[in-house]
C-alpha cells in the first residue's frame, strides 16, 4: 500500500476534535478548514454537536462511511480503543498525533506496541505517534497543528522531529520556500523515513527530497533504496544524534575510530545523499536543486560589478575544488565589443560599478552561450549607479530565454537590494547572502552530478578458500572465543590471498632461536595470548633481533615481565616471525556497524594510527574505484605515491587488498571487527605483507 491516502484523502475524520481554541484537536481542524481542503471533514467528539459549523460524530462508526484518513488526537491510553474502531470500520490510513508512547519509557512503549499490533492485524498504515502531522499544499491539506499552509513547491520534507518541522515551516514561509509534501514521522511505529523517502521518489510532484533524521531503522535497506532514488532525485538530509558510544568498547583500531558519525557519512556517500550541516544549508541547496537545471560539469563563471566580491567568489571556487571557467575566445571578443574599456573580460567578469541592468543582461546572455561554462554566479553590490530591481528582472528574463544552464545570484546588501531579491526568488533564481554560500550550493550540485555519472558499481570477486575460513570461525564460536588470535587471523587472511610472514610458535627460548635460524634474521618476537590484544602495550613485541642470543634473551624477558603485568592472561608461547623492513606501513581494517554493515578502513599504519587519525572509511562491498578513493582521500596517499625523490609503493596492490578484505567480511558476517596493522607495502611489483592481524567474531 502506498501513502497516497495520507497526501490526497477524499475524506478525513478527526478523532479528538475540540471546540477549545489552543487545543491540538481544535488547531488541526481549524488548519484543515483554513487551508481550503476540498474533501469532507468529520470531527469526532461525543461531547459536541458541531465544531466550526461542521457536524460532530460520537465515534467513527456513526459517520456512516469509511474515511480515507483518520487523525487521532486523544489521550494515549485511549488510542488503542480508537485503533480498534479504525479496524472495525476498515480504515486503512491513520495519523496519531498523540504523544505519551515509547518516548516516555517502558509503559509508553508497551502502549505503542499494542497500537502496532492492532494496526498490523487490520492492515492499517500509521504515521506517528508523537508527530506534527502531514501537509500537502497542492491538495490544500494541512493535517497538522503547524502553521498556515506553506506555498506549493517541488521539495518533499520528512522530519523525525515535529518541533523542528514547525520551525522549518515558519522559516520557509518567511523566505517563500514551497513544498510538495511534508511529513512528521514521530516515533516511527509503522511508517518510517524510508517509507516516506520512497513515496517521494515515486511522487511526480516532488523533485527534491529533504529531511531531518535522528536515526535510521534499517540501514542496509535504506542505503540500497536511497542509492536508487538518488539517481533521479537529490536527497538532502540533516542527520543529528551521531555517537561514538559504540566505539568505546572496540578492541581494534578500526573499531575505536569508527563511530556512529563515520558510519552515516559512509552510508550517505554510497547512497549519493547530500548531508546538510544546518537548516540554512539545506534550504540553500534545496532552492538551487528545485529551481535550476543541473550543471554539465564543475566549471563556474562569475559576473560582478565589484572586484572584491568577485575575488571572494574566486577564492571560494578554488577552495571548494571547482573549476574557474576559461572563457572561449569568441566570448571574450563579444564582451570586448560592448563592455567599457576598463571592464575585466576574463573570469571573474567585472562589468564595473556603474553597470545598469542592460550591461548585466548582455554579459549574462553572452556567457550563457560559452561552451566552457557550466554554471554562472551573478554578483551585485548596491553602488550609486546600481539598479537592483532592473538587474533582477533582466536576470530572470535572460534565464527564461536560455534555461539550459544553472544561474545563481548573490545580491549583497539589505534594504537597497531587498526588492531585487524578491524578484529573483519569484523568478526561481536562487539568491544567496554571500558568494561563499552560493559557491557551496554550486559545489553540491557539481558533486551530485559527478556521483550520478560515476561508473556502474562492479564488485570483483576473487578465488578464495571459504571452507578454511568457515572451519576457523566455527571453531572459535563453538568454544565461545570472541577474539581470534594472530595465527588464526593470519590463516584466514591467507585463505583470501594475503601473504603473511614466515614464522612459528615457540614455547622455549631454544625453540625460538631454532625457528629464527630456519627463517633467517632479522626476526620479530610477539607474545602469543588470546587475552592480550594490544601486545605492544605490555612489552609483547620485540623487533629487529639479529642473533640467537638476542632471540633467547628477548624470549626470557617477555616470559618474565608480561605475567607480572597481565597475571590474568594465559600465555601459550611466543610467535617468531621473519621481520620485513622494506616498504611503508599502512592499516586495513573493518568494523561492522549495527545499521549499515561492514565499514572498511584504510590509513597510516603502526602505533600512530589512532593518534594521527589519517584514515578513510567506506561501506563494503568495495569496487576498485571505491578502494582507490579510500586511498586518495588520505594524507598518507601522498607518501605512498612517493614524494621528494622517494620511491612510491604498489598502490594497485593496496587497492586489491582492500577489495579482498571487503569480500572476506561481506561473505562472513560473523567477523565483527578486524585490523591488519601493520600492512607493509613495498615498491610496485612486490607483494605486501600482513605483518600483524587481529579480529573478533560473533554469532549471527
Amino acid at each position: 500500500m502506498g501513502l497516497e491516502s495520507f497526501f490526497n484523502p477524499k475524506s478525513v475524520a478527526i478523532v479528538g476534535a475540540s471546540r477549545q481554541k489552543g487545543k491540538v484537536g481544535y488547531e488541526i481542524l481549524a488548519n484543515m478548514i483554513s487551508a481550503g481542503y476540498q474533501g469532507r471533514i468529520f470531527p469526532v467528539n461525543p461531547q459536541a454537536d458541531t465544531i466550526e459549523g461542521l457536524k460532530c460524530y460520537s465515534d467513527l462508526e456513526s459517520i456512516g462511511q469509511v474515511p480515507d484518513l483518520v487523525i487521532v488526537i486523544v489521550p494515549a491510553k485511549i488510542v488503542p480503543a480508537v485503533m480498534q474502531q479504525c479496524a472495525k470500520v476498515k480504515v486503512k490510513s491513520v495519523i496519531i498525533i498523540t504523544a505519551g508512547f515509547k518516548e516516555i519509557g517502558k509503559e509508553g512503549k508497551q502502549l505503542e506496541e499494542q497500537v502496532v499490533q492492532i494496526a498490523k492485524r487490520a492492515g492499517i498504515r500509521v504515521i506517528g505517534p508523537n508527530c506534527l502531522g502531514v501537509i500537502a499544499p497542492k491538495n490544500m491539506l494541512n493535517a497538522s497543528f503547524g502553521t498556515e499552509l506553506p506555498a506549493e513547491g517541488v521539495t518533499g520534507y520528512v522530519s523525525q522531529s515535529g518541533a523542528l518541522l514547525a520551525a522549518i515551516l515558519d522559516m520557509a514561509n518567511a523566505n517563500g520556500i514551497g513544498f510538495s509534501k511534508l511529513v512528521s514521522i514521530g516515533n516511527k511505529a509503522d511508517i518510517n523515513e524510508l517509507d516516506v523517502i520512497k513515496a517521494f521518489g515515486e511522487d511526480p510532484d516532488t523533485r527534491v527530497i529533504a529531511g531531518y533524521l535522528e536515526s535510521i531503522a534499517d540501514g542496509d535497506e535504506f542505503v540500497r533504496q536511497a542509492e536508487r532514488i538518488s539517481q533521479h532525485k537529490p536527497i538532502l538530509l540533516i542527520k543529528s544524534g551521531g555517537t561514538s558510544a559504540g566505539a568505546k568498547a572496540a578492541s581494534s583500531h578500526t573499531g575505536s575510530l569508527a563511530g556512529g558519525e563515520v558510519a552515516y557519512e559512509s552510508a550517505f556517500a554510497r547512497a549519493g545523499i547530500i548531508r546538510c550541516g544546518s537548516i540554512k544549508e539545506q534550504f540553500d541547496y534545496a532552492r538551487v536543486f528545485a529551481d535550476q537545471p543541473l550543471p554539465a560539469g564543475p566549471s563556474v563563471a562569475v559576473i560582478t560589478n565589484a572586484g572584491g566580491p568577485g575575488i571572494m567568489a574566486a577564492d571560494a571556487i578554488e577552495r571548494r575544488g571547482l573549476t574557474f571557467a576559461k572563457l572561449a575566445d569568441e566570448t571574450v571578443k563579444k564582451l570586448a565589443a560592448r563592455l567599457p574599456p576598463a571592464a575585466n573580460l576574463h573570469n571573474p567578469i567585472d562589468i564595473l560599478g556603474d553597470a545598469l541592468a542592460d550591461r548585466y543582461e548582455f554579459a549574462l546572455h553572452t556567457v550563457l552561450d560559452d561552451p566552457n561554462v557550466d554554471t554562472i554566479l551573478v554578483l551585485l553590490t548596491p553602488q550609486a549607479m546600481t539598479d537592483p530591481v532592473g538587474t533582477a528582472q533582466a536576470v530572470v528574463k535572460t534565464c527564461r530565454q536560455k534555461p539550459a544552464k544553472p544561474v545563481l545570484a548573490c545580491f549583497i546588501g539589505a534594504s537597497r537590494v531587498e526588492e531585487g531579491i524578491r524578484i529573483l526568488r519569484d523568478g526561481k533564481i536562487p539568491q544567496y547572502d554571500t558568494p561563499e554560500s552560493a559557491v557551496a550550493a554550486i559545489k553540491v550540485m557539481a558533486d551530485y552530478v559527478a556521483w550520478r555519472n560515476r561508473p556502474k558499481r562492479v564488485v570483483k570477486l576473487f578465488p578464495v578458500n571459504r571452507r578454511k575460513v568457515e572451519n576457523i570461525i566455527e571453531r572459535h564460536l563453538r568454544r565461545g572465543d570472541r577474539e581470534v588470535g594472530e595465527t588464526d587471523s593470519k590463516e584466514i587472511l591467507e585463505a583470501y590471498g594475503f601473504k603473511t610472514p614466515q614464522g612459528a610458535i615457540a614455547t622455549t627460548p631454544e625453540q625460538a632461536a631454532n625457528i629464527a635460524q630456519q627463517i633467517g634474521y632479522p626476526v620479530v618476537l610477539k607474545i602469543w595470548s588470546s587475552e592480550i590484544v594490544h601486545k605492544s602495550d605490555v612489552g609483547g613485541v620485540k623487533l629487529g633481533l639479529n642473533s640467537e642470543q638476542e632471540v633467547k634473551d628477548a624470549f626470557d624477558l617477555m616470559m618474565y615481565r608480561i605475567p607480572q603485568k597481565r597475571p590474568d592472561a594465559q600465555i601459550l608461547g611466543v610467535l617468531v616471525e621473519k621481520m620485513h623492513k622494506i616498504g611503508k606501513e599502512v592499516i586495513l581494517g573493518m568494523n561492522r556497524d549495527p545499521s549499515f554493515g561492514p565499514l572498511m578502513m584504510f590509513g597510516m599504519g603502526g602505533v600512530m594510527v589512532e593518534a594521527l587519525k589519517d584514515v578513510s572509511f567506506y561501506l563494503a562491498p568495495l569496487t576498485e574505484d571505491e578502494a582507490r578513493q579510500m586511498l586518495t582521500s588520505t594524507k598518507t596517499y601522498k607518501i605512498l605515491k612517493g614524494m621528494r625523490g622517494q620511491e612510491g609503493v604498489d598502490i594497485d596492490a593496496i587497492a586489491e587488498s582492500l577489495q579482498r578484505l571487503s569480500q572476506l567480511v561481506t561473505e562472513f558476517p560473523q567477523i565483527h571487527e578486524m585490523d591488519i596493522n601493520p600492512y607493509v607495502v613495498g615498491p610496485p611489483g612486490t607483494t605486501p605483507i600482513a605483518v600483524d592481524a587481529r579480529m573478533s567474531v560473533e554469532k549471527i
